[in-house]
């Protein structure tokens, strides 16, 4: 019998391009605030459910029976939703109510009886440590490093990361302990070294170095519901796992994937991208 999963943002982008995969492995629960793409197409079998929504009463049953949820949901701010300086107190505002909604999903689970979370969470929750692997002054970024951002953005998912310890703990949740998996998704795109000018080396090794593909994060989403026993070294079912494909180039560590759950990425974006790197480097 195939496991059941609830899947927030299902008409989301980080989604769109695993669903298929997801749904061959899970009996899926599609969840989101609208029932159509980001093209205007719509959405099959999809509950809309605003999960701002403070009165889980709304949506909670949604939630129950079944084996984990995939949180994916997310509100865009003005500026498109991605790191950076954003728009001020607007930005704060919207990256508030992606925390919110973190919570409700998390406390909607507790409530429903559903075993684990897995929450889309970011790189930018470590973002940070970039320039300073640009200046040699820091080798490569690896879960257990404190998450620090100089953005919104990645705000919200160290956020996101400390909610789900929390939850993970029980100890706010009269001992009810949510499994819980943060994955810090790197660049689930084929599209990132379009635009990089000949020359642009470090833009380059970024993009190479972020990049997750399709199959390779179907796989660790996957792996992060199917396995058994996520627990910690203090015994805490939690963790940490940053979303990267096995890149040359990559500077986040996925080892604690590997030994975790079997982690075992197929792709490698040198290998990937090989016509766009021979562009770019030849103007180096």
């Amino acid at each position: 019998m195939k496991q059941r999963v609830v899947v927030t943002g299902a008409c989301g982008r980080i989604i769109e391009r695993v669903m298929p995969g997801l749904a061959e492995r899970f009996d899926l629960t599609l969840v989101d605030i609208r029932d159509t793409d980001f093209d205007g197409k719509p959405v099959p079998n999809v509950h809309k459910v605003d999960l701002l929504d403070n009165d889980r009463a709304a949506y909670r049953e949604l939630f129950r029976g079944h084996d984990a949820v995939i949180h994916s949901g997310f509100v865009r701010s003005s500026d498109g939703g991605r790191a950076g300086t954003g728009a001020g107190s607007e930005r704060f505002w919207n990256e508030y109510d992606n925390v919110r909604m973190a919570y409700n999903v998390m406390q909607a689970c507790v409530e429903a009886d559903v075993r684990r979370a897995v929450i889309v969470s970011s790189n930018h929750a470590a973002d940070f440590y970039e320039p300073l692997i640009r200046s040699n002054d820091v080798l490569g970024v690896t879960p257990d490093m404190a998450p620090y951002s100089d953005n919104y953005y990645g705000w919200a998912k160290i956020s996101y990361e400390a909610l789900g310890f929390l939850f993970a703990t029980g100890r706010q949740t009269n001992g009810v302990k949510l499994e819980n998996l943060q994955l810090r998704i790197g660049a689930p795109r084929e599209t990132d070294l379009d635009d990089i000018k000949p020359g642009e080396i470090w833009r380059m090794r970024r993009a190479l170095g972020a990049y997750i593909s399709t199959r390779d994060e179907v796989q660790l989403v996957v792996k992060s519901i199917t396995t058994p026993d996520i627990r910690n070294e203090h015994g805490i079912p939690f963790q940490i796992f940053y979303g990267i494909s096995a890149n040359s180039t990559r500077f986040w560590d996925i080892s604690n994937a590997k030994r975790v759950i079997g982690y075992e990425p197929q792709d490698d974006a040198v290998v990937v991208f090989r016509d766009q790197i021979a562009r770019i480097t030849a103007g180096a």
